[in-house]
């Protein structure tokens, strides 16, 4: 909750701290003192239009804050979290800067954030009633949200339900479409998958069997040359015809160093090695032999592995860079081809999901379009009861639930309307009544949903416009009994509300002949009493309306302030 607002250079003031408890707050001072510059300092936190007239003349200018303490406020907290802010013991600080250029600086937690951010997190923790302001249950969603609140357990127990079930509607329907949208160019793919698939099954390639062929290929497209090249050098190696061969050679070698191999161990290991040569030239000559003895011109089979190769290169042009990689998607492609092929039965499941979620919503929306009715029925006669104490006795509220397509929040459209005079037409709220009217209209309404708001601090300013007597008691009564439940601060000029008052704030107006200054005072008793004698009969020290004043606030004590 907002437990401190700092104004400076706003208007009249020049500096001042307004500090904000539980209950009812009241601020009273002569015309012309400052009264508004709190309704005006709390517009600037809740991201209202900056203008430059509102800074105080010389300064260069104006500036609110708003200490918020953030306990039990989670999402104000994600909030603040989310726009960069910090939260320092508890505590963040919202503020505003006006210049006197015009210029609007705004400030979440000591982060510099556009208006419209703090607007979406401050916005939540004030309701401001004002003759010229724009009220929180002015907005339809609002009023539906206040009804649903209203409706307790009985809605409670509904839209979750609903919510619910529509979102998966949306869902299905959202599939359902795009399946359908897409069956075309799902037909078509699965024809190309299902042609491509038929050409790799036809080929039936082995994995690395294009690599393995290529090789058969080449062995076999030179097998002349191959073995000519194998006889050569199996002759060079050991010759049949008593040429000089490599194997001779080595042997010879070896023989020279074996016969003086005892006089020189190096000359041994020389020997050896020359062994270690002999056995390995002869092991080359008896395999290159091998190996040209299986050189076979083959043309037949040399014919077969060509055509082979040339389908797979036919494959491997489509739909890979090797056999392994068509193999691969042969595989994806199969997997997906089983989806596709499931289109249709895909198609008739969704359809079949869509009527039954359909019919599902359809009964979940008349059960939340009776609960709302019925409390909508209760709150009507709880608000228009309301504003009979509130000296508009003729003045009903009609609360209309009229049907919708349905959407998220239901299949009703909630709107709040006013007749404000015997046989007038009911009309929306910001239509069927003047500013004074309203904000009365906005307390009943308050008044009846407290307990439910989500809302903890509440601003009325002048509610009690056009209202006296008997009536003005009333409003202060109505005021208090909503300060049992919420923060609530007033701006009045009638003593019958301030009386009700947990604490009474004081607009004090003070000039030096060329400069006009208001302060904030908060009252004590014997403050109070003399506030109220000025508010009752313009003067402060007035005998008559000293006792008056008393006795005001006596009835405010006994009716449990």
């Amino acid at each position: 909750m907002i437990e401190e607002i700092r104004i400076g250079s706003l208007g009249v003031i020049e500096s001042s701290v307004l500090e904000l408890g539980p209950g009812l707050t009241v601020i009273t001072g002569e015309t012309g003192a400052g009264k508004t510059m709190v309704v005006t300092a709390l517009g600037l936190l809740l991201g209202g239009r900056a203008d430059s007239s509102s800074v105080r003349t010389g300064a260069r200018q104006a500036r609110v804050e708003g200490v918020v303490r953030v306990a039990g406020l989670d999402a104000f907290r994600a909030a603040v979290d989310e726009a960069g802010g910090e939260i320092e013991d508890g505590v963040v600080v919202l503020a505003r800067n006006v210049s006197a250029e015009g210029r609007s600086r705004a400030f979440v937690g000591g982060a510099t954030v556009p208006v419209a951010r703090l607007t979406e997190v401050a916005e939540p923790l004030v309701a401001v009633h004002g003759q010229s302001d724009q009220h929180r249950l002015l907005l339809p969603r609002a009023q539906r949200d206040a009804l649903d609140r209203f409706g307790g357990d009985a809605v409670d127990k509904l839209l979750p339900s609903y919510v619910t079930t529509y979102r998966a509607l949306e869902a299905t329907s959202r599939e359902l479409a795009e399946v359908t949208a897409s069956a075309r160019e799902r037909a078509r793919e699965a024809d190309l998958l299902r042609f491509g698939l038929g050409e790799v099954e036809a080929v039936s390639p082995e994995p690395g069997e294009d690599e393995t062929l290529a090789a058969e290929e080449s062995r076999l497209g030179y097998a002349d040359t191959l073995r000519t090249a194998a006889e050569q050098a199996r002759e060079a190696l050991s010759s049949e015809s008593g040429n000089p061969d490599a194997l001779a050679t080595t042997s010879a070698a070896r023989g020279f160093l074996s016969g003086v191999r005892d006089h020189d161990p190096e000359a041994a290991e020389l020997a050896d090695r020359l062994a270690e040569v002999t056995y390995l030239v002869s092991d080359v000559a008896a395999d290159v032999a091998s190996y040209a003895s299986r050189l076979d011109t083959d043309p037949a089979r040399l014919a077969a592995v060509s055509e082979r190769r040339a389908a797979l290169t036919a494959l491997t042009r489509k739909y890979g860079d090797t056999i392994d990689e068509v193999l691969a998607w042969a595989q994806q492609s199969a997997t997906r081809l089983f989806e596709l092929d499931g289109t249709d039965e895909r198609i008739a499941a969704l359809s079949a999901e869509r009527d039954r979620l359909g019919a599902e919503l359809t009964s979940a929306a008349a059960a939340l379009s009776k609960a709302r009715t019925k409390a909508a029925r209760r709150l009507e006669k709880q608000v228009t009861a309301e504003l009979g104490l509130l000296a508009m006795p003729h003045a009903r509220l009609t609360i209309t639930v009229e049907p919708i397509e349905p959407a998220a929040h239901g299949a009703d459209d909630v709107q709040l309307l006013l007749a404000a005079n015997t046989g007038a037409e009911p009309r929306p709220l910001n239509k069927g009544a003047s500013g004074g009217e309203l904000s009365r209209v906005m307390l009943a309404l308050e008044v009846a949903l407290a307990g439910t708001s989500p809302v903890p601090t509440f601003v009325f300013d002048e509610v009690d416009s056009g209202v006296g007597g008997a009536a003005a008691v009333e409003v202060g009564r109505r005021l208090a009994q909503l300060a049992k439940t919420a923060h609530v601060l007033v701006v009045t000029h009638l003593p019958q509300v301030a009386a009700y008052a947990d604490r009474h704030v004081l607009v004090q107006k003070a000039s030096d002949g060329s400069v006009t200054t208001s302060g904030l005072q908060v009252l004590d008793d014997a403050a109070r009493e003399r506030e109220l004698s000025r508010m009752l009969a313009g003067m402060a020290d007035s005998d008559t309306a000293l006792a008056h004043a008393k006795e005001l606030l006596e009835v405010a004590r006994g009716a449990g302030r």
